[in-house]
């Protein structure tokens, strides 16, 4: 990997005051002391998301001045495996006491870097995994690039500023962070359109699942309905044979089904809906979508009164960029973060392929 390259903690301290105005929610979390050495201990160890390394709090407390000065890359990459070691040896020089951790994580990242777009947490772990779990966005991370300065620094603060402080985006920072906390729960409890209850096991892939059948289903259809959920290793969390045969589907377990079928029974004609949830893999392809499309016709479906969706936690993370490339023409995406925002990927074949008919 690359390390990102070293800005002082004290220049650090001076733009975050810079990034985070007046009106900044939590701000004086982001701009204290406490804040520039958590940036500079990331930097250092190089927890940015883009390379998968996450930092604990307590690392934060075990930095030193002297450590601090030594800058190459490959004593950056032994003190980041040092300082995850358990050790009860004294630290001298130590940056914060041990129980400073807790303000640390609290305080800083979760009531200030976190709730303002500048740090993410790592899906999937439990509450009290002691694993790392802390990394700096990599659109954060470059506006301390010591080369960066005077006008260009000060327009690409004005440029991060618009995507991650307007209202918009700390909604959206909002939502991921509540869909990490639910992740980590011992289960997810999805409320169905006909008010029934089922829980899921934990997982980023359960809250997707349960924002698309509470939120997506509620805002895209006119009478949403249910006829299958499933989960990780195809575990079948509910299926409505009824209904399914009321539409002439036949839902069989040892078939290759999707995560999610939603019906619509508000228009004239009902409106099929297939929803693959990715949180790691495994979006609406063309062959995916192709097999589907086959399963609905049986049924006796148009493939007018057919819909297919690849839902997501938000179009920032790998697992989109990783599948976007893959998703077939034809189908929509959609992201828990932004939920009253949907992305069409049109054909010629839809009706008006002309800009202004678009728009």
């Amino acid at each position: 990997m690359t390390f990102p390259p070293i800005l002082p903690v004290a220049q650090i301290h001076e733009r975050l005051q810079m990034i985070f105005p007046e009106g900044t929610p939590h701000r004086h979390n982001c701009v204290w002391e406490i804040a520039a050495k958590t940036v500079f201990v990331m930097i250092y160890v190089g927890a940015v998301e883009s390379e998968d390394v996450w930092i604990r709090p307590d690392q934060i407390t075990r930095m030193t001045d002297d450590q601090a000065d030594v800058t190459d890359e490959g004593n950056r990459m032994l003190w980041r495996k040092e300082s995850l070691r358990p050790s009860r040896k004294e630290i001298p020089g130590r940056w914060y006491a041990v129980n400073t951790r807790e303000p640390i994580r609290d305080d800083t990242l979760r009531g200030g870097l976190i709730s303002n777009g500048a740090v993410i947490e790592r899906t999937g772990l439990p509450t009290t995994s002691p694993a790392p779990r802390y990394a700096l966005r990599e659109s954060f991370v470059a506006l301390f690039n010591p080369n960066l300065k005077n006008g260009a620094l000060l327009k690409a603060i004005e440029e991060w500023q618009v995507k991650n402080l307007t209202a918009g985006a700390l909604a959206r920072v909002t939502i991921l962070r509540k869909a990490v906390v639910a992740a980590a729960e011992e289960g997810v409890m999805v409320t169905f359109p006909n008010g029934e209850t089922r829980r899921m096991a934990a997982g980023p892939s359960s809250v997707i699942s349960k924002s698309v059948i509470e939120d997506f289903a509620h805002r895209y259809l006119i009478e949403p309905g249910v006829i299958f959920l499933s989960e990780s290793a195809n575990k079948i969390v509910a299926r409505d044979d009824e209904l399914a045969r009321g539409l002439g589907l036949n839902i069989e377990s040892d078939r290759n089904l999707p995560d999610i079928i939603l019906v619509d029974l508000g228009p004239p004609e009902p409106l099929l809906v297939f929803i693959e949830v990715v949180a790691t893999d495994g979006p609406v392809n063309q062959k995916r979508k192709d097999t589907l499309l086959h399963l609905a016709e049986e049924a006796g479906f148009l493939s007018s009164h057919i819909a297919f969706v690849t839902a997501y936690m938000d179009r920032s993370e790998a697992a989109f960029k990783k599948t976007v490339n893959d998703l077939a023409w034809g189908s929509f995406a959609w992201f828990v973060a932004e939920p009253d925002k949907i992305m069409v990927l049109r054909t010629e074949k839809m009706e008006g392929n002309k800009l202004v008919q678009l728009l």
